[in-house]
């Protein structure tokens, strides 16, 4: 089983992030399960979503303690809660920023995870025009992990949203999943 748990703030669509995230990989032939974990329940409030994905049926419905994987859309959350907690040794860390790890302060993070980051939110302006950068950050995950395609990652955009929000969110979703892995070859 695979099991992803997502951090970010009220209003960044983290709870829409997760759900997407579980769309994309049922439209793939997997099992999938997504939940939120509310504190408060307000805009720019710490919010987690988990997603679990497995070829079988998934009957746990407990919150993920140890993920293997991290999607972080707020990068200030990296030093007021511990977003790393039970992350498993070889994991996967995606973080919306254009800056580096090393000056996150993370550099160590590259050496014994595959983490990369990507500024989700600046392509969420550009081509959603709003900081909502969920759907560009699961079309970086898409690259990044190679769990789910970005075509089925676009297909549950065009499933949640429709019309021209999800055209611009797939936009957003590209760009996030080129730019990746245009990091990845260079």
């Amino acid at each position: 089983m695979f099991q992803v748990r997502i951090h970010g703030r009220g209003g960044q669509g983290v709870v829409t992030a997760a759900e997407m995230l579980s769309i994309a990989a049922f439209r793939e032939g997997k099992h999938a399960q997504a939940f939120p974990s509310f504190g408060s329940e307000r805009t720019g409030a710490p919010v987690v979503a988990y997603c679990r994905i497995d070829d079988k049926e998934i009957r746990v419905r407990e919150p993920i303690l140890e993920p293997d994987a991290l999607i972080i859309q707020d990068p200030t959350l990296l030093h007021q809660v511990d977003v790393f907690a039970g992350l498993r040794p070889g994991g996967y860390i995606l973080i919306n920023t254009a800056r580096s790890f090393a000056d996150l302060g993370l550099q160590d993070f590259v050496r014994r995870f595959k983490a990369r980051a990507v500024p989700a939110t600046e392509l969420a302006m550009k081509h959603v025009g709003r900081p909502v950068p969920n759907a560009a950050l699961l079309g970086a995950f898409a690259a990044l992990s190679r769990l789910i395609s970005l075509q089925s990652v676009a297909e549950a955009i065009n499933e949640k949203f429709g019309g021209k929000v999800a055209a611009a969110n797939v936009a957003a979703a590209g760009a996030a999943y080129e730019a990746l892995n245009h990091a990845e070859a260079a």
